[in-house]
């Protein structure tokens, strides 16, 4: 089973699904890392070629599992998950997710490792281009300036040189081409719940959500 939370940068997708995934005793999936890390390894590469680093990518081995709240990547073998979240990773991630091949292999990825087991997942597509059937389907907003806020305190220790205004434009940025992609782009599913985080404490968005998947399945804490 899946359970879906899709939203524009900095909603609050990833605490609040990791949040709940350990509530209820089931996996949490992070698409936004994902695309991190594939976006992690075009700059590695020195930023070759999009489309000669694309024929490359079936090759790529990746990896992902979440652990002590926190969701783990590896490539070919190299844990990178500490590397995702940094600012000049941020500021070509949306670069590199517009592309429909990278989409492809990380929504192909994505689809075989939630097979088995009970997932919750968050990106920006999930609810209408990659799992269409979830279970749960839930959309996240809130304003820019607060999810600037939100994303700036979760960086700054990691990436000391980011300013608050320099996550802002990043946002503003990042909601534009997530939006007007051609493949795939942002919208709020027909049969999601929309959740407007704007105002609302940790713990109200996240009470709200969870007595929602408990009176739709039979998940409970």
């Amino acid at each position: 089973m899946i359970i879906v939370i899709d939203g524009p940068a900095g909603s609050g997708k990833s605490s609040t699904a990791k949040e709940i995934a350990n509530r209820l005793n089931i996996q949490f999936l992070d698409s936004g890392a994902l695309y991190r890390a594939v976006t992690f390894h075009w700059l590695n590469s020195g930023k070759s070629d999009i489309r000669s680093f694309i024929e490359l990518l079936p090759d790529v081995k990746i990896a992902s599992k979440y652990k002590n709240n926190t969701f783990f990547v590896s490539l070919d073998g190299s844990d990178i998950t500490n590397q995702l979240r940094q600012h000049y990773v941020a500021e070509h991630v949306s670069e590199i997710a517009t592309q429909p091949d990278v989409r492809m292999f990380v929504n192909n990825y994505m689809r075989n490792l939630v097979v088995n087991g009970t997932y919750i997942a968050d990106g920006r597509d999930l609810g209408t281009a990659v799992f269409p059937d979830a279970e749960i389907k839930f959309f996240m907003t809130a304003s820019i300036e607060e999810r600037a806020r939100r994303r700036f305190n979760e960086i700054k220790e990691t990436d000391p040189g980011v300013t608050l205004k320099d996550v802002e434009e990043n946002i503003r940025q990042r909601d534009n081409k997530d939006q007007n992609r051609a493949s795939d782009p942002l919208k709020k599913a027909d049969d999601a719940i929309e959740i407007d985080t704007t105002g609302k404490t940790f713990e109200e968005q996240i009470s709200e959500m969870i007595s929602i998947i408990e009176n739709k399945t039979k998940l409970n804490h």
